[in-house]
């Protein structure tokens, strides 16, 4: 993912029950989540919110000083 200093990590590698950074590459490009994310057992939550969220990331990277590294 271009312009960013941080480095993405593969989505096999993300950690369970702590605040990432989610990002997704699709037909419309590169796209990434604004909010805090967790991975769960069942598959991933709003971190602010709990709340499950259906979505199919393929990178992770940690999530900054509680907001996104845009």
């Amino acid at each position: 993912m271009p312009g960013r200093e941080e480095r993405w990590n593969e989505i096999g590698s993300a950690p369970f029950d702590r605040d990432i950074e989610l990002a997704v590459i699709n037909e419309d490009g590169e796209n990434v989540l604004v909010f805090p994310c967790r991975r769960v057992a069942h598959g991933w939550t709003d971190a602010k919110s709990g709340l499950s969220i259906e979505i199919h990331p393929t990178h992770w990277r940690e999530w900054r000083n509680g907001f996104c590294l845009k």
